[in-house]
């Protein structure tokens, strides 16, 4: 059942969750999954009908006016953000719909069987795994993986939620992480193919082309296939910025739904405040 001490909202069961997400895809509609760094983003992106909500520090980080890669640079602390995000802003703030804390795994400092109970007593209903890992590359990325901060922690972590019975939707930058994740029982998946184009701090020249973000999705969600057939497979990032770039995907690909931060979150603020605002500064004064 939902929360046992109201009878209602977070915390849910990985196998509740699991549920949701079957009812939706029963209803023919694809699941819907936002990023929120605040409580009145959570809350109108409930009232919008998303499926799920993922708390994380970059959201923080969108919510100043930043990019969305702050949040894998040493700003802050990226597991108390999120917490502290939860606790005080969202959780008390959404109805019913399931909250996910990111959890930046490769934290050295914390025990992250300690940390997963920490999050699941706060209330969370599973985990994600950001800042992640997963989308570094290159000679920084080979040097995490030597010095003790490797994405095997991110796997790790998920396989020690599993056994928590907490949810896992995950980020995974290629087929080989979404295999390592579906052994460790994730059980979403999303495809990252970077991060998202448009708006004043989206990118414009660092994006995949629309025909290797097919390629790259399906090649993830091939990978995990092979290990297991119960995973739900969510596209996100790069290019995939609009309802209309999400269901393009959708349709190209096995996937099942969208994982939305900037896209969902940013995009909106943006786009509304400019507009709103225009809209106050067209009244005019005739005296």
């Amino acid at each position: 059942m939902p929360n046992p001490w109201t009878g209602r909202g977070n915390p849910y069961t990985r196998t509740e969750v699991i549920e949701r997400f079957n009812d939706t895809l029963s209803k023919g509609e694809a699941i819907i999954v936002a990023g929120a760094g605040s409580g009145i983003s959570a809350k109108f992106i409930e009232k919008g009908g998303a499926d799920m909500i993922i708390i994380y520090n970059s959201g923080r980080f969108r919510m100043m006016g930043h990019g969305s890669t702050a949040g894998l640079m040493a700003y802050g602390d990226a597991n108390a953000i999120a917490m502290e995000i939860g606790e005080y802003e969202v959780l008390p703030v959404v109805d019913e719909i399931p909250v996910i804390c990111g959890v930046h795994a490769t934290d050295p400092r914390r025990r992250m069987w300690h940390w997963l109970g920490k999050v699941k007593e706060m209330g969370f209903s599973g985990i994600n795994n950001f800042p992640t890992h997963s989308i570094v590359d290159g000679h920084f990325r080979g040097v995490l993986e030597e010095t003790g901060m490797s994405v095997e922690k991110e796997f790790e972590a998920v396989g020690l939620a599993h056994k928590m019975d907490m949810f896992s939707i995950v980020y995974v930058g290629s087929p080989e992480e979404a295999a390592k994740m579906a052994e460790q029982g994730a059980d979403a998946i999303i495809a990252h193919v970077g991060t998202t184009v448009g708006g004043s701090i989206g990118v414009r020249d660092a994006v995949v082309s629309w025909e290797d973000t097919i390629a790259q999705t399906q090649a993830i969600i091939d990978a995990a296939k092979a290990v297991r057939d119960d995973i739900f497979y969510l596209c996100h990032g790069g290019p995939i910025n609009t309802p209309e770039d999400a269901d393009r995907v959708i349709q190209a690909t096995d996937c099942v739904g969208f994982v939305g931060a900037s896209s969902l979150e940013r995009m909106a603020v943006e786009e509304s405040l400019t507009n709103l605002t225009r809209q106050f500064k067209s009244i005019t004064i005739n005296r």
